[in-house]
């Protein structure tokens, strides 16, 4: 696959780290547990929409926009990278939050990346759960075109095929990585939730023909939901790429199990993993996403589904400045947490 004849803007720190886990491997006494770095692509703290949005920005330089608008959830990790790459090309950018916790807690709704969004310089509307939010957007683009501003719009997650070409260059980078030294992957597992990271990782994946599954733990939609949006993602993405036909059903793999009382709401496996990614190794999780994949992870390994002798990598998809809206959670622990 050739990526350089998508247009991009060259941000983000790559390649991220691929770093083994010594002591949450011993601690679980399974498989061998990798870690692929994306919270560690920069911009405000990284994460994995950086990645999407090196060619999303580009699409919305090429169009001229002088604004950039997206969506997301109250504690959007993806608004937040998308106030700060704004922010480095001179761009205003107009953020639509969307409540879909119902949580009151004025931490959780001004602190975390909600803070960090404002100190971008971004501007936000909120707005009620359970709302088209991608159609949302466009009406309130469609009005700020009418006064003559030049909106270029970015779907929730950055999650359409331009974006998900971010992915497809990831898993290029990642088997690259595993290559130069010599290690034989056996799994690999990530947060899935708007789909773009998992279709794109995917696509790439299938287009090397790397033969390593790649698990989805989802956080918001339910199975057959999720599946279905990562697949339609990465045939449309395949289609961009001019390799139609890579991807089959039978690739796009999503474990909702533990998603919880719903998007945003930790569970308590899902605290555990933050504590023991925290305690063991040094890194940060979020509530919200790597958490939640986090736990999957864990209890994958406990059950037996991931094996001693094997290697299973993590993708980790950033997120850590969202614990700052979870103090309370993180602080009573998790049936709080889901009672919130």
């Amino acid at each position: 696959m050739h990526l350089a004849r998508f247009p991009r803007i060259f941000l983000a720190h790559l390649p991220t780290p691929l770093e083994r886990l010594d002591r949450l491997s011993a601690e679980l006494g399974g498989p061998e547990i990798w870690i692929k770095r994306d919270d560690c692509t920069g911009l405000s703290t990284g994460g994995n929409k950086t990645r999407k949005l090196e060619f999303l920005m580009a699409e919305a330089e090429a169009a001229g926009a002088e604004m950039v608008m997206t969506q997301g959830a109250t504690q959007s990790n993806h608004a937040r990278q998308t106030a700060a790459f704004a922010a480095k090309l001179g761009m205003r950018c107009h953020i639509l939050l969307e409540d879909r916790t119902g949580s009151t807690d004025p931490n959780y709704n001004e602190n975390g990346n909600v803070l960090l969004d404002r100190l971008h310089g971004a501007t936000i509307e909120k707005r009620a759960g359970g709302l088209d939010m991608n159609a949302e957007l466009e009406a309130a683009a469609e009005r700020l075109r009418a006064q003559g501003t030049r909106v270029y719009t970015i779907p929730g997650g950055g999650s359409n095929p331009t974006g998900a070409l971010g992915y497809v260059n990831c898993a290029f980078e990642l088997i690259g990585q595993a290559n130069d030294r010599g290690l034989a992957l056996d799994h690999i597992v990530t947060a899935t939730g708007s789909a773009g990271t998992q279709a794109g990782l995917i696509v790439g994946l299938k287009a090397i023909n790397a033969n390593v599954p790649l698990l989805g733990f989802g956080v918001r939609a339910p199975k057959p939901k999720q599946e279905e949006n990562v697949y339609n993602l990465a045939l449309a993405t395949a289609e961009k790429l001019g390799c139609p036909g890579v991807v089959s059903r039978a690739d796009v793999v999503a474990d909702t199990d533990y998603v919880g009382a719903g998007y945003g709401i930790p569970r308590e496996d899902t605290i555990e993993a933050i504590r023991m990614f925290a305690e063991l190794e040094g890194i940060l999780l979020d509530p919200v996403y790597s958490g939640k994949g986090a736990a999957g992870l864990i209890d994958h390994v406990r059950k037996g589904r991931f094996r001693k002798g094997e290697r299973v990598v993590f993708l980790h998809t950033g997120g850590a400045a969202a614990l700052f809206g979870y103090d309370a959670a993180l602080a009573a622990g998790a049936g709080a947490a889901e009672a919130a």
